[in-house]
């Protein structure tokens, strides 16, 4: 017969067990958190299932549903194909500078890299925990998600200016919620992500291991897609302008990576001020491949002979928020050009955007 004293020694253990195995029903994952703000639906057994019959995540679904389905047509599927015949052997990294969150037009180019390094000025942000929201905190929370995707959803491109304020309002803030809601959209699981920072020689650690230093703040995206191949996703909130990228260590960081091939587009013609030369010269230095717009490295810092250029589109100058930017060669080498069914770039209609495919000769 039990003593009175090992009884309730068993039973504390039985309620400790219970009590962790409860405790572990409720973690919501990652990968959950990002379906949910996806508008799809969570595994069977996450505890935000239940928000699932809300009727503003219901509504958010129907119309992510609708959108993305409608890029997946009218974009994404021909940039796939355009990638396959395209860019035969790329490399297993790819840069993405000026990028903003936007792991979408990323993925549709380099579907085959498996290490991705976006930047741009945008802080990281966190995802909260949606289980702790408010009572009517959903419906903003996802109104917030929806205002923050709706130029990249009708355009091609983050609007600055737009980000500063949608990423910053309610209780979802920073790239990482978006970036969640892509690599779920995109058709990806995610399995580990860490907050990072790199210190100035351009090595990566954890953030939380020396909150209060100077560095370049960033996150750290493992993922896998339908082949469970783990790929890793980086993003980083950083200076590109001269100053910015000499006194961090991105670059550096960027540079153990080379050569990747590297994407373009939507720039802001930064590349063609004398602010942006350093990371200008990095990207030439430093690529297999590039793929841009027209706002992106102007073809004069180009050295033909070691650049192989294929342009396809239809070069029709920048539009009217960036005057002085048109390049009379880059029209020149656009007479010849082979047609695209996709928009890219500020003029994001398939009829007047313009790509140019170059190639660094070995």
């Amino acid at each position: 017969m039990l003593q009175p004293v090992k009884i309730a020694a068993l039973a504390a253990i039985v309620f400790l067990a219970t009590a962790m195995a409860a405790r572990a029903a409720d973690v919501v994952t990652a990968n959950d958190t990002a379906l949910f703000l996806a508008g799809m639906l969570p595994s069977a057994n996450s505890p935000l299932m239940p928000l699932t019959k809300d009727p503003s995540w219901q509504r958010h679904a129907r119309f992510f549903d609708s959108a993305f389905g409608q890029l997946e047509q009218r974009q994404l599927s021909k940039i796939r194909a355009w990638a396959d015949s395209n860019l035969a052997a790329p490399r297993p990294t790819m840069f993405y500078m000026f990028s903003g969150p936007d792991f979408l037009y990323a993925d549709a180019f380099y579907p085959k890299a498996t290490t991705y390094v976006l930047s741009a000025l945008e802080p990281v942000g966190s995802v909260p925990d949606l289980m702790r929201l408010p009572y009517g905190g959903i419906g903003f929370t996802l109104y917030n998600v929806e205002r923050s995707l709706a130029s990249i959803l009708s355009f091609s491109f983050f609007i600055t200016k737009d980000m500063k304020t949608d990423l910053s309002a309610g209780q979802i803030g920073g790239t990482l919620p978006i970036l969640y809601v892509l690599l779920a959209r995109s058709g990806k699981t995610i399995r580990d992500v860490s907050l990072i920072a790199l210190d100035d020689r351009g090595a990566a650690y954890f953030a939380n291991e020396n909150p209060g230093r100077r560095a370049t703040r960033g996150v750290r995206i493992v993922f896998a897609g339908s082949d469970h191949q783990e790929k890793t996703l980086y993003y980083f909130s950083t200076d590109l302008s001269n100053s910015g990228v000499r006194s961090s260590g991105f670059l550096k960081f960027c540079g153990m990576l080379a050569p990747a091939n590297s994407l373009l587009k939507s720039a802001s013609y930064l590349l063609h001020s004398g602010n942006f030369t350093t990371v200008r010269d990095f990207l030439l230095a430093n690529s297999a491949t590039i793929v841009q717009d027209d706002s992106g490295i102007p073809l004069a810092y180009y050295d033909p002979k070691k650049w192989r250029f294929f342009p396809f589109g239809r070069y029709a100058g920048p539009i009217a928020e960036f005057p002085g930017r048109y390049q009379p060669k880059y029209a020149e080498l656009f007479r010849g050009s082979q047609p695209i069914d996709f928009g890219i770039g500020y003029r994001w209609r398939s009829y007047e955007s313009n790509l140019l495919l170059s190639i660094q000769i070995p």
